[in-house]
């Protein structure tokens, strides 16, 4: 039977969420505890690839799996035995065919600042510390111009092929300073394409570029026109909604 199963995760201790051979990674972690609970070698599917350092609140992944029992007993049997760092909220059974990323409409990534003179080393892990003002109307206003379907190349590469058109749902700044997020929905993204984003708004919000050529730049579809990349340790997968 197919699995489909939501997955939190703090990303600062991983490679990424995808397997590699030099740096440990979450679907290592998830591969490993499926092994040692089902004492079958499971390979999962998941609905995105998140760099190293950055972190999940609601990673969607699959597994096909001959497990017999209730699947709540499957879910707190993994939790016994994964890191502290990763944990599943939820499982499911699915389709037969079911594929967490390309079956998925959307997705939720939320970047979070910490707008203050002083760092705060309690949000060290998840949350930017950005020292100076910040024109939160400004980087909101050319936010904006993110909504609907455009060329994002300016902002990122395509994890596979060469299309770099996406269609973006909603993208705004909210939060209370000096606590700030940006909260961005898409059909897909971009490798690096929210960070960034996020990299070039804190350049409009900073006064370095103003918002049309935040929007010129978008237009451009040219790597070189968008600002400097954003860390990884603000960013969080929120939701993939299907």
């Amino acid at each position: 039977m197919r699995v489909r199963a939501v997955v939190a995760y703090d990303g600062t201790d991983y490679g990424g969420s995808q397997r590699q051979t030099n740096a440990p990674t979450v679907q290592a972690a998830l591969e490993a505890a499926l092994a040692q609970v089902t004492q079958e070698e499971i390979t999962i599917l998941a609905a995105g690839r998140t760099d190293a350092g950055v972190h999940a609140a609601g990673q969607v992944i699959a597994f096909d799996t001959t497990w017999r029992h209730d699947l709540d007993d499957l879910q707190r049997a993994l939790n016994a035995v994964l890191p502290s760092d990763v944990a599943v909220l939820g499982v499911a059974l699915a389709a037969p065919d079911f594929h967490p990323r390309y079956d998925a409409h959307s997705r939720h990534y939320r970047y979070t600042l910490y707008n203050a003179p002083v760092r705060y080393p309690l949000n060290r892990r998840y949350s930017l510390h950005v020292n100076g003002a910040l024109n939160v109307a400004a980087m909101q206003q050319a936010a904006r111009y993110l909504v609907g379907e455009h060329d994002f190349a300016t902002f990122g590469q395509p994890p596979q092929g060469r299309v770099t058109v996406r269609r973006v749902l909603a993208a705004e700044w909210g939060g209370k300073p000096p606590h700030l997020k940006f909260d961005i929905k898409a059909n897909a993204f971009l490798y690096r394409m929210v960070r960034s984003i996020v990299g070039t708004l804190l350049q409009v919000g900073r006064g370095k570029i103003g918002v049309e050529e935040f929007a010129a730049a978008l237009a451009a579809a040219d790597r070189r026109r968008a600002g400097p990349t954003a860390p990884p340790h603000g960013l969080c997968l929120i939701e993939v909604r299907y």
